[in-house]
This record gives C-alpha cells, structure tokens and sequence, in this order.
C-alpha cells in the first residue's frame, strides 16, 4: 500500500525539513520552504522500465569497458558547435538556461529545424504546435522530420519516445513537467529532480542526445535545486540586454569540451544569425575627433575581438562623484580611477565617471584596463585619440602594464582589421613582432602610454 506524508521541501536547494522553517540551514535562503506531498508508491522507480528493457549492471574492470566511436552531431550552426566543443555528443544532456524572452526557445527551435537528417522530437509544455509553427515560419527554417507535441506529462513523454524513437529530444521547459509519482507541483524541487533523472537515463541508456530548457530565478540562477546542473553534461547560458540585438551564449559546464567558448548571435526579426565576425559589429567607425573612446583587443572564451570602450568625465554637479559602468565591473572602475588618482596624479575624485562598453556585452577581460584608463583620460582633457590604434594590456596597482595573454591572437586580430598600431605590456612573452603589418609599442608603466598616446 502507498504511503503518503507531508514534508517542506527548500525550493532553492532541496533539503527537506519535518516541518516549516523560515532560514534553511543548508543553504542559508529565507522563506523558501514548502509544502510538499510525497507519495510513495511501488511504481516510482519504474519509470523508465516500463519503456525500455535494461539489464542488470555489474562491474568489470576498466580495461575491458567497449568504447564504440560515436561522432559528434552537426547542429548546423557553427556558434553552438563551437560551444558544445564542435557538436552534440549522443547521449548526452545539455541544459539552456536564460532571462525570460531573451531568445532560449528561438535558438533551440531553430537548431532543431535546421539539424538535417535527424528526427527531432520536440516536446513544449508552454506553447501548442501552431504556436510553435508560427515561430518557425518566421524564422523561415523547415524540416520534414521535427515532430511537435505538446505535453507535460513524463509518462506520455515516455510512451511519444517509445512510439517516435526519435535521434534528439527538445523538452521546453523542464520546470513544466511532471509525473504522476511525486504528489508535488510542476516546477519544484521534487518534481524537477524525477522528470530530469528519469530522462537521463533514457537519454544515457539510449544514446540520445537531449536539450533542455530551464528556467531562471530572480537571482539569475538556474530555476530548481542546484543538483539539476551537476545531473547534466552541459550548461549553457544564454544572455544579453534585450534592448540590445547582441546575444552570448556562455558554457557553463561542459563534460566533452572547453568551458571557455562563447558564441556571439544577432537577433533579428527573422531569428538568430550567428555572428562570426564580432568586431565588425562592435566598433562604429564613426568617432572620428571625439574623445572618451578607445579600442580594446579583448578576447572572451578562445577568440579574439576588438570592442569599443566609452567613457564620460564630468564636474560633479550634486557633491557627491557618481560611478556608473554598463557591461564593466564597477569594483574594477574603481580600483582604476584610484590608480589614476595615486600613482598618475589626475584628480578625479570630485567628478562623475560613467563607463560603457559598447554593444551591450559584458566583458570580464582584464586586458581592456589600458583602453578603460585612456578613454577615461581621454574623456577627462578632452582630447581624442587616434583612430587607427588600438591596446591592451592589465593595469596593476603600482601603475604598470602587466602581461596579458594569448598576445599574438589580440595582434593578428587587430591587424585584420586594418588598425595602424597596438600598444602592448613591455615585458610580454613570446611574440614574433616582425611577422605582423602592424606597429607594435611596448610600454611598461602608464605614463609611457599617456605619453605615447596624448603626444
């Protein structure tokens, strides 16, 4: 006979308590426990045995585990391959995390209309197949073999798996799904928990790659308790400014590749264009005698792209100095203004400094002080600086100009790109200078790049 008791269950971590707590202990939340019913019943663990015939696990030693060759899968789009580390793994489970409409669903649809010759299941517990329909004639993509169904039942999504034998799964959104076992609401911690193991081992026992879509909190992390992303191979977060068209799509955790990838998407009225060339987008060319404006080469993940850092100085008009960065670390902006302010001599402490890095992306690059500091010198004394050059280099808090990495990449890619001149820390490693069209300065200290710079 099933048993059933009642339990509080932390939302944000998944300990469980007798009875409601209002600061969980494990985790350190306020007011995230909740009443939940836990029923159980002989048929809990029989999920996925009543669809797939599986055989009783033994061990055996390592040197004898069959490895079978499986490739990659080509999703036909050269920004999520390059994330993934160059396609899907069969088998695997990738989880796409991401701000409400900020374009999670049009991603993965699109990969899933565009993936060729695989049969893709997708499975929406948010919209209806005409709904779903409607986004894909917008984005003008088709595929004869991409079957829709909307469900939210994992028993159903079981039996559609069974009939359909599909070569990837979609599920949007896993928060959405729930099983008859767990007495619990869709979306919480029990819930999440049973629908994401019992799929996985599908998935594993199978070899069949799925994509989930998760949701966020109002914290920005991943809706549901911590262990769905230990459970996954994959997490990828999608983000951007919605008032801006740039999207980046981040690895989290990736079990078969780099966690150090990004690719870079465009959003367009007719659905993501994958951006393979960055820096065209994100410098304007159009600066031409304006000060507060240097060019950066920055690289995020393992690829290199030259951005465009404003920077605005002005009297502070109510007393009290403001300091604003838009996609900066304002602890950074700072520490750098307080460089200037010892060790270069620029009194800017009564007057406001607001930073932005255009295109709305958010860079975590220290390379880009140097272009931050000059911009912001630049902006202080009103004069511009020239066009054609560019830096980087990681200011320190002595004021010397620290080495950066991976220099040659952040060379080559300005010279692509038709810029006269780089300036570069002094005691870099490695480069081969004479192999580059383009004048490479070394400098050591700030004073030398202001000196170099504002001449």
């Amino acid at each position: 006979m099933a048993k059933t008791k009642s339990v509080f269950v932390c939302q944000n971590c998944g300990t469980d308590s007798p009875k409601w707590v209002g600061k969980c202990n494990a985790c350190g939340q306020w007011n995230t426990f909740v009443e939940e019913l836990v029923h159980k019943s002989p048929s809990k663990s029989g999920i996925v045995h009543d669809f797939f015939d599986t055989s009783a696990s033994k061990p055996i030693y390592i040197n004898e585990v069959p490895v079978s060759d499986l490739p990659r899968i080509n999703t036909s789009n050269i920004e999520l391959d390059r994330v993934l580390g160059g396609g899907m793994v069969p088998g695997s489970m990738i989880l796409v995390g991401g701000e409400p409409g900020i374009g999670k669903s049009t991603l993965v649809l699109q990969m899933a209309l565009r993936i060729g010759t695989q049969k893709v299941l997708y499975v929406s517990g948010e919209e209806s197949p005409q709904q779903i329909k409607l986004r894909a004639d917008r984005i003008h993509k088709g595929n004869e073999n991409c079957l829709v169904v909307s469900e939210t039942s994992l028993e159903k999504i079981m039996g559609h798996i069974k009939s359909v034998k599909p070569d990837l799964l979609v599920i949007d959104s896993i928060q959405t799904l729930s099983s008859e076992s767990i007495e619990s609401l869709p979306g919480s911690v029990s819930q999440i928990r049973e629908c994401t193991g019992a799929i996985l081992r599908v998935a594993k026992e199978t070899n069949l790659p799925v994509v989930l879509i998760g949701h966020i909190n109002k914290e920005g992390n991943l809706a549901g308790p911590k262990v769905l992303e230990h459970m996954v191979d994959v997490v990828l977060q999608f983000e951007g400014d919605r008032n801006h068209m740039y999207r980046i799509l981040r690895s989290i955790k990736n079990r078969f590749g780099s966690t150090a990838e990004i690719g870079i998407f465009e959003m367009l009225g007719d659905g993501l264009r994958e951006v393979a060339n960055p820096s065209e987008l994100l410098l304007s060319y159009h600066h031409d005698n304006l000060s507060g404006v240097a060019i950066s080469a920055a690289i995020e993940g393992m690829r290199p792209f030259l951005i465009e850092t404003q920077a605005l100085v002005s009297t502070a008009a109510y007393g009290t100095p403001q300091r604003s960065a838009t996609g900066f670390d304002l602890r950074r902006l700072n520490m750098l203004l307080a460089v200037l302010e010892k060790r270069a001599g620029f009194k800017l402490a009564v007057k406001d400094v607001f930073l932005n890095i255009a295109g709305g992306i958010k860079v975590n690059d220290p390379s880009i002080d140097l272009a931050v500091v000059s911009a912001i010198l630049s902006s202080n004394i009103d004069i511009p600086l020239t066009q054609k050059i560019c830096m980087a280099g990681e200011v320190g808090l002595s004021g010397e100009i620290r080495p950066v990495t991976r220099i040659e990449q952040r060379i080559g890619e300005a010279a692509k790109l038709g810029f006269e001149q780089i300036i570069i820390p002094k005691f870099t490693k490695g480069p081969h200078l004479a192999k580059y069209d383009i004048q490479i300065t070394q400098v050591s200290k700030l004073e030398e790049a202001f000196k170099l710079l504002f001449a």
